[in-house]
């Protein structure tokens, strides 16, 4: 894998420091969320997989989204700023910054427990199943966008 794996308990440690480096007043060097609402953002890729509160899309959605949007999402090429936003993690109300960091934090602990080969052919929530390298850059991928977005 070309980009660090998130499955390894190292790398795991590593962005946990970074988002332990965070507070709630840390400010963005792009974008409108506020700390506790990036928390929030990031915690909704792991919602799709360990929780059932968000409504999964249509047959007609996950072929559009498998066809025209799978790869930027989990291949290797990082995010650019001021992207798209997906409506399940448009995240615009207040949250608490201790409670979202905790949920994430506990997140990425459960994901890197369960290994690579939990993970391994999986159904996503959107892109069908997935191999490893793509659970891991979807999952880094996405955390290390946020965490350079906010300095840390």
């Amino acid at each position: 894998m070309a980009l660090p794996n998130i499955f390894s308990k190292a790398v795991t440690d590593a962005v946990i420091e970074r988002i332990n480096k965070l507070t709630k007043d840390t400010i963005p060097e792009w974008g409108k969320m506020t700390a506790a609402q990036m928390l929030a953002h990031c915690c909704v890729s792991y919602e799709y997989v360990f929780d059932n509160n968000h409504k999964r899309p249509g047959a007609l959605m996950r072929w559009i989204m498998k066809s025209f949007l799978k790869n930027a999402v989990v291949g290797e090429k990082p995010y650019q700023r001021n992207s798209p936003t997906a409506s399940d993690f448009r995240i615009t109300d207040d949250r608490d910054f201790a409670l979202e960091k905790e949920r994430l934090i506990s997140y990425l602990r459960r994901t890197q427990e369960l290994g690579a080969d939990y993970f391994d052919g999986r159904e996503s929530h959107s892109f069908g199943k997935l191999n490893i390298t793509e659970w891991n850059n979807m999952f880094y991928k996405h955390l290390d966008h946020h965490l350079t977005q906010f300095r840390v």
